[in-house]
Order: structure tokens, then C-alpha cells, then sequence
């Protein structure tokens, strides 16, 4: 299925760039990156006007996006975001960040008591019946991994013909395996875990599911340094959803505009791949 992927934005992961200077940036081209954003397109900087307040709702339970640090203080990839927005579009002491239960979130911004939810609410039918949405600015890619010492040959990664891939039994991702590599011998396990450690042992050629889940097991001492990303990232509307985007009043279009030129002036000066960095040592891309 053919993504749709918003103009501006850029996913540029794997190395220091921007801020960090011109040898980060050389390790970024070595590294490499995925590039959604188109350098021609120019949108005008908008304003918010009077608003006397840009209060963005969040929760603390989705980890690396938003969560409670060891002092208790709010944190995450989102939190952090949401604060450079702010920055961009010059209203930074009139922006708040309140967390909520996830609950909570849409009835509290439907009855005005915010104005923008950053906490991983799904772009659905449904919700954009009642909320207005910017583009996505965070896609979850399916990757495979495989042992560091049984690499899997470049033309088997290209259809995993034969192979035998471990995969949680009906989830998004086993559907996904199915119709991306029809060719493969799929190995169903009852969870991630049950999974990963069939790849260990040598059970399993690879495994197939979340590359943000995996990005963070493959830094985890259960991984043991054992393992590695191979092949991909590859990303579905279909199976794995639109990925995380900011939603606002139902008719709140200028707030949209704001945010969708906040999010490309973060992503032009690099400071989208610095929080992307900060948040995700092993990129899941």
C-alpha cells in the first residue's frame, strides 16, 4: 500500500547533525536516513494572534513519548516537542503541558479545557469527525532483526523466500509479514518475548515486528549485543495506522497551520533529528 506522508516532514536518524556541527553531519549522510521532506515547499509563518494560552494535553504512561522520569517530572519525546513548538511559533510563555489520563483527553479538549493533545491519540474516521489533526510527525516502522553472527544475505531480505521469521501470532505485524512477504516461513509465537528468544537460540532466522520495540531491546542486556536491524524500515497506513500527529479543536484550522509550520521549521533547522536522537540511540529507522 502506497503511504501517505505529509510534505513536510523529514525523519533524518542515526547520527548528530544540525546544532552538533559539520562532522555530525557527515556521520548523518554515512549513516544515512529517510527523507519525507520536500525542500521546495514554502508555507508562510503564521500567527496566533491573542490567544492568551497554548495548552498542550499528554499522559505519562507511553514511554519514550511521554512518562514520569525517577523525580517525577514530565518528560518524553512529546513533552519536548511540544515545548520547541511553542518556541517556533514565539508563544513560549503562554504555553502548558498538562498530563491526564488517557481517558480523559478528548472530552477535556472537546469542552475547551486545552488546546492541542500530543499523546498518541489515533488518526481514525471517527476522530477526525470531532478533532482537527496536523500531519503525522512520527511514523512506527516494522523492521526485522537478526543474529549479528547468521546475517542474512541481501537477496534474502528482499522477499524472505523460505526463511524462517518469528512473528506474534495475530498481530498487525503478522498481517503485514503475510501480504509484504508472502514467501516467508512464518513462525508464530504467543508474544514478542517468546519470539526474540527463538531468535537467540537460532530457532527462528528473524523476527519480524515494532522497530520501536525492537530498537529498544536491541540496546537491552536480554539482547545481549546478540542482534541487529536488517532490511526496511517499512511503513503501512494499512497495517500499523498513520503514526502519532497532534490534534486540536475541530475547528481549529489556524492552530493546524501553526503546528504543521512549527513542525517543518523544527525539521529544516535539524532539530527534529536531535530529539529524534535524544529519545532513540538505536534509530527504529
Amino acid at each position: 500500500m502506497v503511504v501517505r506522508i505529509p510534505l513536510w516532514l523529514i525523519l533524518v536518524v542515526g547520527a548528530f547533525i544540525g546544532a552538533l556541527g559539520a562532522s555530525a553531519a557527515a556521520a548523518a549522510d554515512q549513516a544515512g536516513g529517510i527523507n519525507f521532506w520536500d525542500q521546495h515547499q514554502r508555507m508562510a509563518r503564521p500567527t496566533l494572534g491573542e490567544r492568551q494560552r497554548v495548552r498542550f494535553l499528554t499522559t505519562t504512561d507511553f514511554p519514550p513519548f511521554n512518562f514520569l522520569d525517577s523525580r517525577g517530572k514530565l518528560g518524553g519525546f512529546n513533552v519536548d516537542l511540544a515545548r520547541l513548538l511553542c518556541e517556533e511559533l514565539g508563544v513560549l510563555e503562554r504555553c502548558q503541558i498538562e498530563a491526564v489520563p488517557f481517558a480523559e483527553l478528548a472530552s477535556r479538549l472537546e469542552r475547551g479545557d486545552a488546546e492541542a493533545i500530543i499523546a498518541g491519540l489515533s488518526v481514525t474516521a471517527a476522530n477526525r469527525s470531532k478533532f482537527g489533526f496536523t500531519g503525522s510527525y512520527f511514523r512506527f516502522p516494522a523492521r526485522f532483526v537478526m543474529r549479528r553472527d547468521r546475517p542474512l544475505p541481501d537477496d534474502a531480505l528482499a522477499e524472505m523466500r523460505g526463511r524462517a521469521v518469528g512473528v506474534v501470532e495475530g498481530s498487525a505485524h503478522a498481517a503485514m509479514l503475510a501480504a509484504f512477504f508472502p514467501a516467508a516461513k512464518v513462525v508464530p509465537f504467543k508474544d514478542q518475548g517468546q519470539a526474540l528468544d527463538a531468535l537467540k537460540s537460532g530457532t527462528v532466522e528473524t523476527v519480524f515486528g515494532d522497530g520501536v520495540g525492537l530498537s529498544f531491546w536491541l540496546e537491552s542486556d536480554a539482547a545481549a549485543s546478540c542482534c541487529a536491524f536488517a532490511g526496511g524500515p517499512y511503513l503501512s497506513d494499512r497495517f500499523l495506522g498513520e503514526g502519532l500527529a497532534i490534534a486540536v479543536g475541530r475547528s481549529d484550522a489556524e492552530l493546524v497551520r501553526a503546528l504543521d509550520y512549527a513542525l517543518g521549521q523544527i525539521v529544516a533547522k535539524h532539530r527534529f533529528s536531535e530529539l529524534m536522537l535524544r529519545y532513540f540511540p538505536v534509530s527504529p529507522f
